[in-house]
């Protein structure tokens, strides 16, 4: 696996990482509907063209296996395709995010539990909770913060 910052964010790029992400949402976020995900899905390229620093897994043919968004020290997205969860390409991502953008914050889905020990596994540490999402709907999300950025 080949971990690299996006240079251009191509129309064709930009549609391999949608679908990592819909395979990733729909094989973790179990509390999501179909039409709930669907509706999600039609923001995903706007986020991906908008976070400063889109940062990319590539397996040995340059197909994205994986990929995390940074902006301002906070994690903003981190997705892996269902079939490299467990092989450790996450932690990869996160630590490269960490020592690279210095990432210390993050928010995770609360009802996404594996997501939310994966972080904790990381060093990450619930510091506030909230009722609704960063769109207002009422998933509860979670913030998290490195334990050694803690004041």
């Amino acid at each position: 696996m080949k971990i690299r910052e996006v240079e251009e964010r191509t129309p064709r790029l930009v549609e391999q990482l949608v679908d990592v992400w819909e395979a990733s949402v729909r094989a973790t976020h179990l509390f999501l509907s179909a039409n709930e995900i669907a509706e999600i899905k039609r923001y995903v390229p706007q986020a991906l063209m908008g976070v400063a620093h889109l940062v990319v897994a590539e397996r040995d043919d340059g197909a994205p296996a994986a990929f995390m968004g940074v902006q301002d020290g906070k994690l903003e997205m981190l997705f892996l395709a269902p079939e490299e969860r467990g092989k450790g390409l996450g932690r990869q991502l996160l630590e490269h995010g960490i020592q690279r953008y210095a990432v210390e914050s993050l928010v995770v889905n609360e009802q996404n539990p594996q997501a939310r020990e994966f972080y904790e596994h990381m060093g990450f540490q619930v510091f506030e909770r909230s009722d609704l999402d960063e769109q207002g709907n009422p998933y509860p999300i979670l913030s998290m913060r490195l334990l050694d950025s803690l004041p």
